[in-house]
């Protein structure tokens, strides 16, 4: 059975993205990213919800080929580029690259999905996250939580239907005040 992960950036105020989709607080630093990109490399299957895939398909397929980018932001590229994905969404018709839509029922697939025998799994949009964690499917929280206010937006928790106890696995702090807290769901 596969874990399944759910890691986002995060505003101290709890948000995944300002009230218009505004990401740029969350630009990783070089320390910060080679964390990314360790982690990624452990990743069997990535999970998109339909706002986050726009956002990560329109950077990282050719993200290694331009002229400016650092060797840490190639490298995340050529993983990302590798690892099969599965975007979730009822308004798209189609995805790209190593990616496959799934337009069914979001919860059913990934349920299936962590059933298999593979590596582990991460999630990311917080609307298809919270789908997962009020069906009980999320094994890991990885919060990386930035030194910014931003007052509304996505928040990275979704209501919930019922309390879910977490144990402490690790903490970090990155250069730029940005902290991890990695979390096990208690089952």
């Amino acid at each position: 059975m596969r874990r399944l992960i759910y890691s986002m950036n995060t505003t101290l105020d709890g948000y995944v993205a300002t009230r218009d989709g505004d990401i740029g607080w969350g630009v990783p630093g070089p320390e910060l990213h080679q964390w990314f990109n360790d982690r990624a490399r452990d990743i069997s299957v990535s999970l998109y919800g339909r706002r986050l895939w726009e956002v990560m398909s329109a950077h990282w397929p050719t993200a290694d080929r331009q002229p400016d980018v650092s060797p840490v932001e190639a490298e995340f590229a050529r993983i990302w580029q590798r690892t099969p994905k599965v975007v979730f969404s009822s308004t798209l018709s189609e995805v790209s690259g190593n990616a496959r839509l799934c337009t069914g029922d979001a919860v059913s697939e990934i349920a299936r999905l962590k059933a298999e025998d593979g590596g582990p799994m991460e999630i990311g949009g917080a609307g298809l996250a919270g789908a997962a964690m009020r069906a009980g499917l999320v094994d890991e929280y990885q919060v990386l939580t930035h030194p910014v206010l931003v007052g509304s937006g996505t928040p990275f928790f979704t209501p919930l239907d019922s309390r879910v106890h977490l144990r402490l696995v690790a903490t970090r702090t990155f250069p730029g005040g940005v902290t991890l807290s990695h979390y096990e769901a208690g089952h």
